[in-house]
């Protein structure tokens, strides 16, 4: 059995760790996955060469790299039983919020908002592929992460045409506090996904760093908002509210195509 270890520079949210997941299953010879996001490094236990599975995450563009690969003594790998119930509490946590910033981002005028609900609605679709790849055909997998992806692209058009209708027809100013309120909420809720799927991996009780929750796209997208906010009430301009959604649309169509890669 071959032991090969992958540095993957762009895993730094476990919406990642399952589009690698789903990339790799189906694969023929490999055995086990072990995902370290803080260190961002993916260990492959395979049968097979290695070729074949560096191609297939290489593909994914998320800056994956071979960094070693050796022989190891066979091992006895056990499916975690836990593992479906942890990916619907995480699907539940993203697309609650999802509901509740597309609620609030209409209330309260904010691009901003908007834009991260879509983000939330992106990791509820990659969680929910998951689920729904489990048991299912490779066939199956494949259809439904092109329909979510494509889906995931109109959301994020939809929204850009709506920032340039508010940046030239229409100067609305968001509530920042609310803004920023929904947005520190989203913080937790993504720091705690974040917190069960690592602590998922090991027996004893993880500590997560605060270094490790501070890369987090989703976390950063949320702390953009905050500031985005901020920069509204001191500016008294809605220009900040609609950079920030841009950014976080055109982040929501690169996370699409990533899916939309699992269906070829």
């Amino acid at each position: 059995m071959q032991k090969s270890i992958f540095h993957i520079s762009q895993m730094d949210c476990p919406s990642e760790e399952n589009l690698i997941r789903m990339k790799l299953d189906g694969m023929s010879g490999i055995r086990n996955l072990e995902f370290d996001l803080e260190k961002r490094e993916l260990t492959v236990y395979h049968d097979q060469e290695i070729s074949p599975i560096q191609q297939a995450i290489e593909g994914l563009k998320l800056g994956g790299k071979l960094l070693s690969t050796e022989k190891t003594e066979a091992r006895d790998f056990q499916k975690e039983t836990r593992q479906r119930k942890l990916l619907w509490t995480v699907l539940a946590i993203n697309f609650g919020f999802f509901l509740i910033e597309v609620v609030f981002g209409i209330i309260s005028k904010s691009m901003g908002l908007l834009a991260d609900s879509l983000d939330m609605l992106a990791d509820s679709f990659v969680y929910g592929i998951s689920l729904y790849a489990v048991g299912s055909t490779l066939v199956r997998k494949k259809k439904i992460a092109k329909i979510a992806g494509y889906f995931q692209i109109f959301l994020a058009v939809f929204g850009f045409l709506e920032v340039l209708r508010r940046f030239f027809l229409v100067d609305q100013i968001p509530n920042f506090n609310t803004m920023i309120v929904i947005s520190f909420l989203s913080f937790l809720a993504n720091g705690y996904c974040l917190y069960l799927l690592q602590k998922s991996k090991s027996k004893e009780e993880v500590h997560m760093k605060a270094s490790m929750i501070f890369t987090s796209n989703d976390v950063i997208i949320n702390l953009g908002v905050i500031v985005a906010g901020l920069l509204v009430h001191w500016l008294d301009s809605n220009k900040p509210d609609l950079v920030i959604g841009t950014i976080v649309f055109v982040l929501v169509i690169q996370g699409a195509r990533r899916i939309l890669k699992l269906g070829e």
